[in-house]
């Protein structure tokens, strides 16, 4: 559940009014800006949304009459309306604070533009509203870049995450992570309360993370970017050695990149991940080593049978 007051508090809003009412929960992640509304056309008035006013709505209403705005607040406070917010500082009518005080609706404040507040507001309220999946795995930040580490239990995520940390890399989840879909295309990971910033290693327990390396140890959030799972090497398992085949795995339905790595005594699995990582933003920016491999290896090719003719 989102409320009012939660909004307060990441945003830094103002409160006009309704300081009683700040528990009143929001139910959409959709703002609505009541143009149509103030003309007088309710016919598909979002009332249960976030009621958004900027330069355009608030010169609208100045040009009504008294009589004119009350009669257009009332009906814009609806039973489900979670707040109003003003955009650029903007003045508050006293028909609407008088309406929305009897209704128990609070009015927010805030300096920023509308256009930009308004994408603030709903980037905080979808991302509190997502549905959540709990998935297993150790959720690292690695090189600016959210790697996924799963694999068998007792295989060593959580001891090579402690590796990426004290090489300076940052803990988002140890053990559960919680998941959600913050568009078509991006899947965001985060700790469930009761495990923020705590680490379990075998032989010495629970680890407060941020309480021993520092707070740039640790993030809240990130983007999942990579998933990389570790299996045991055996010489039954074939693994991909020239990253020519790109693997991928479904995250609430987004498909993230995945690669396997072996894990057996002697490699240093914290190292991989690094370089993963490395040639995981190298490919994305256009550059791809098997690739190249590839061109090297026509041209040799190519440079062969010509010398054979």
């Amino acid at each position: 559940m989102l409320t009012v007051k939660e909004l307060v508090n990441e945003l830094q809003l103002e409160v006009v009014s309704g300081d009683n009412y700040l528990e009143r929960e929001i139910k959409s992640s959709e703002i609505s800006r009541p143009g149509l509304e103030l003309t007088g056309y309710f016919s598909y008035y979002a009332h249960d949304r976030i009621q958004l006013f900027g330069k355009k709505e608030s010169t609208f209403s100045d040009q009504m009459t008294s009589e004119e705005r009350y009669i257009i607040f009332k009906r814009l406070c609806g039973e489900e309306t979670p707040v109003f917010v003003f955009a650029r500082d903007l003045t508050v009518p006293e028909e609407l604070s008088k309406v929305a005080t009897d209704k128990h609706i609070p009015i927010l404040r805030s300096p920023i533009p509308t256009s930009r507040i308004s994408g603030v507001i709903s980037n905080f309220v979808e991302s509190k509203l997502a549905e959540r999946t709990t998935i297993h795995g150790v959720l690292v930040e690695v090189y600016g870049l959210g790697v996924l580490i799963q694999g068998q239990s007792g295989i060593g995520k959580s001891e090579t995450a402690l590796e990426l940390i004290k090489k300076g890399h940052r803990l988002i989840a140890d053990d559960r992570v919680d998941i959600y879909q913050q568009d078509e295309r991006t899947i965001i990971g985060e700790p469930p309360k009761i495990l923020e910033h705590l680490m379990e290693i075998r032989g010495i327990g629970i680890i407060d993370v941020m309480n021993l390396f520092g707070a740039s140890s640790v993030r809240n959030h990130a983007h999942i970017s990579l998933v990389a799972n570790l299996e045991n090497w055996t010489q039954d398992n074939s693994f991909d050695r020239l990253g020519s085949e790109p693997e991928t795995i479904l995250l609430a339905n987004v498909p993230v990149p995945k690669i396997s790595i072996p894990v057996s005594t002697g490699r240093n699995v914290s190292i991989m991940i690094e370089v993963a990582a490395m040639n995981f933003r190298a490919k994305s920016l256009g550059y791809d080593a098997s690739k190249k491999f590839e061109e090297n290896l026509t041209r040799l090719i190519e440079e062969n049978s010509n010398e054979t003719k």
